[in-house]
């Protein structure tokens, strides 16, 4: 029986592994500030510098020492394949649903792709969707310019 269990063990690991995400860096600050500029959850100041992250101004200013966290509790967003104009996503915060569409769901889907969320498909329709995405923003370390300050942990969406 121990044997069994031993050999089960690392499959076990890799179903675990294959429903959770982390992404770093440029990737997940990109993923932040995304999905912040629709969030309830954050104030101005933490919308206002994010937004200027997008617009590559790493010295944007905010108080030091102060760290946020921007979350979702799921994203879903769709491209199409056969009609080839077909790109939207959608935004769950719990009390407050967005939906995106054209440039700006393009944008998330393809920061979605970058930082390694698994794509799945249907019927002329490409998807990439995580859930209980959390991602912790460190200004300060952002400002270092040593890439560090955005992780994003999440899990594989519906």
């Amino acid at each position: 029986m121990k044997i069994v269990a031993f050999a089960c063990l690392p499959f076990l690991l890799s179903v675990g592994l294959a429903h959770a995400g982390e992404a770093s860096g440029n990737g997940a600050l990109v993923l932040a500030a995304l999905v912040a500029l629709h969030s309830p959850h954050l104030n101005a100041s933490e919308k206002a510098l994010l937004a200027k992250y997008l617009e590559s101004e790493s010295q944007a200013p905010f108080p030091a020492g102060e760290k946020f966290v921007v979350k979702v509790e799921d994203a879903i967003c769709r491209i199409g394949d056969v009609d080839i104009t077909a790109r939207s996503c959608e935004l769950n915060f719990g009390s407050k649903k967005v939906e995106l569409k054209g440039l700006e769901a393009q944008a998330l889907y393809a920061t979605l792709v970058e930082i390694g969320v698994p794509s799945d498909g249907a019927a002329g329709t490409i998807y990439e969707s995580v859930k209980t995405l959390d991602c912790a923003i460190n200004p300060d370390e952002v400002r270092e310019g040593g890439g560090g300050g955005a992780k994003c942990r999440f899990s594989r969406g519906p």
